[in-house]
C-alpha cells in the first residue's frame, strides 16, 4: 500500500487495505446489503478533513477549466428528439439540466482525486461492495474520475448514468438544494421498464428515496439501473462532488454525443468504441 493513501482516506475507522479485517468485513456486508436492497450505500466521514480540503483547493484552482453547460436532455443524457415513438415515451420526456464537469484529462499529475482513484486497494474494496469481481476503471479519459460542479440555480434531472458503479464524493455542500433524489434498480439489462420510469418522470414519488449527504462522505450507486437526480441548488454556495466510476466492461465508453454535451470535447476513442451496449440498455 502506498503511504499516501492513509493521508487521504480514514483508515483507522475504514480499513479498506486490508478486507480480512473485521471491521472491513462487517463494513463490505454493510454496503453490500444496502446495494443489494436500494442500489445505494453510504460511508460517512470517508475522506479525511485535510485530503477534503486539498480536493476543494485542486478544483477551485481549475474552476475556470470547468465545462458548464445548459440542455433540455431525457433520462438517457440525451438531447434529441425521436417523432418514431409515442409522445408520452421517456426517451421523449425532456428536462432542463444546468451543470458542468471538470473533465478528468484536466487533472493535474499528482492529483489527489487522481491519485485516490487509481489505487488497487478502493477499486477491490468496491468490488467486494457490489459483490462483482472483476469491475474496472473506465477507460473513459473525460469520464472516468470528473468533477461535478453545480453552481446556483444549478440541477441535474432523472437520469441513468453511463457506467454501472459511480462513487460519489461529496467535496462541497451548498446552502440549500441539492438533495440527491433516486429510484432504486428501476431497470435491468434487457429491461427499460420504460412504463415505470415514465411514471417518475410525470411526478410519482411512489419510489423515489432522498440522499443527503455531507462533505467527505463516500456514497457507492449503481447508477446505470437507477434513475437518480440532483434538485436545484439554492443559495450563493456551489455543489462540488467528485464521481470516480467502475464498468463491468474494460472497453467501453461514452457515445460521442454524450460527451461532446457533458464534457464538451469528442475524442479518438469515443468514436472508436461507439457500439451497442452489450447489456441492450440506453445511455
Amino acid at each position: 500500500m502506498n503511504n499516501r493513501l492513509g493521508t487521504i482516506i480514514n483508515l483507522t475507522r475504514y480499513p479498506i487495505q486490508d478486507l480480512n479485517s473485521t471491521i472491513s468485513k462487517e463494513l463490505v456486508k454493510k454496503c453490500k446489503n444496502e446495494l443489494d436492497q436500494f442500489s445505494c450505500s453510504t460511508i460517512p466521514n470517508f475522506i479525511l478533513p485535510k485530503s477534503l480540503k486539498i480536493m476543494n483547493a485542486e478544483l477551485e484552482q481549475q474552476i475556470t477549466e470547468v465545462y458548464m453547460s445548459k440542455e433540455r436532455i431525457n433520462p438517457y443524457l440525451n438531447s434529441k428528439d425521436d417523432p418514431s415513438l409515442e409522445k408520452d415515451h421517456p426517451k421523449r420526456i425532456f428536462s432542463k439540466r444546468y451543470n458542468g464537469y471538470l473533465n478528468s484529462d484536466l487533472f493535474e499529475k499528482y492529483s489527489e482525486m487522481k491519485f485516490l482513484y487509481e489505487q488497487e486497494e478502493l477499486l477491490k474494496f468496491v468490488s467486494a461492495c457490489v459483490g462483482v469481481s472483476p469491475i474496472y476503471r473506465w477507460a473513459d479519459p473525460l469520464a472516468c474520475h470528473a468533477y461535478n460542479v453545480m453552481k446556483p440555480e444549478g440541477i441535474l434531472p432523472w437520469h441513468f448514468d453511463s457506467c454501472e458503479f459511480t462513487l460519489s464524493l461529496m467535496i462541497q455542500k451548498p446552502e440549500k438544494g441539492g438533495i440527491f433524489e433516486y429510484c432504486p434498480n428501476i431497470r435491468e439489462p434487457g429491461n427499460e421498464n420504460f412504463d415505470e420510469v415514465k411514471k417518475v418522470l410525470n411526478g410519482d414519488r411512489a419510489r423515489v428515496k432522498q440522499l443527503k449527504l455531507e462533505p467527505g462522505d463516500l456514497q457507492i450507486f449503481k447508477g446505470r439501473f437507477t434513475l437518480h437526480r440532483v434538485t436545484k441548488i439554492e443559495g450563493q454556495k456551489s455543489r462540488y462532488m467528485c464521481i470516480p466510476a467502475y464498468v463491468l466492461d474494460p472497453w467501453r465508453v461514452n457515445t460521442p454525443e454524450h460527451s461532446r454535451a457533458i464534457y464538451g470535447k469528442v475524442l479518438p476513442i469515443h468514436y472508436a468504441r461507439n457500439v451497442e451496449r452489450s447489456d441492450g440498455l440506453a445511455d
